[in-house]
């Protein structure tokens, strides 16, 4: 008996469903899939990414982006994204976290050189900035801590914002907060309404967090 071949079926790029690569023959992540094509949709939390198959590109799903990448998110399908040219890798569109040779990572963009008489770090490609940190504030209201004592020390804090975090390769930034001892008087009349004129420097120095 003579059997007679369907050759055209050979070549059909018909989306196949299915996300167990075994048993539908598409790859893990894929909602569709076409032998030619790869990937043609993605299940939720998948990003779709093309990547390039000798001269073709086919479709793949992926967790997560490559590198020179970053994923975008949307209601419809999630898609990886490539990096400017200049960003070897980016967290979104307009913010870099690695540069390619000749340019320097400086607050998220990829710079030929480095602004404001910063130091060029040729090896991490950044820009080296320092920790810069500004004023203290006032010293806070002294509280009395889980005590029902009319005379008793308390503590007192005062703290300061970072106003720059530094690069990898700049300075650490410096204690934030400070605290140190008071002594809580109560008025006789009012024992809730307290004020705190003195301060026990003596009981203990300047304590950091």
């Amino acid at each position: 008996m003579l059997c007679r071949m369907n050759f055209n079926s050979l070549f059909t790029s018909k989306p196949m469903t299915g996300s167990d690569p075994a048993g539908s023959g598409c790859q893990v992540g894929c909602a569709t899939c076409s032998p030619l094509n790869g990937c043609l949709s993605c299940k939720p939390r998948f990003f779709f990414h093309l990547e390039l198959d000798g001269i073709q590109q086919r479709g793949t799903c992926m967790s997560s982006c490559p590198r020179g990448h970053y994923g975008m998110r949307s209601p419809h399908i999630s898609t990886c994204i490539k990096c400017k040219v200049d960003c070897a890798s980016c967290f979104s569109e307009n913010f870099c976290t690695r540069c390619h040779p000749g340019h320097f990572l400086f607050r998220g963009k990829c710079e030929s050189s480095c602004p404001n008489g910063l130091t060029a770090n040729a090896a991490l490609r950044e820009c080296t900035v320092h920790c810069e940190v500004g004023e203290w504030t006032s010293w806070g209201q002294c509280v009395r801590k889980h005590n029902t004592t009319v005379h008793r020390r308390g503590e007192e804090t005062r703290t300061r914002q970072i106003l720059h975090f530094p690069s990898a390769s700049g300075d650490p930034c410096p204690h934030i907060s400070e605290i140190r001892k008071c002594e809580i008087t109560c008025k006789l009349l009012n024992i809730k309404s307290c004020i705190a004129p003195f301060h026990f420097w003596g009981f203990g120095n300047i304590s950091e967090k």
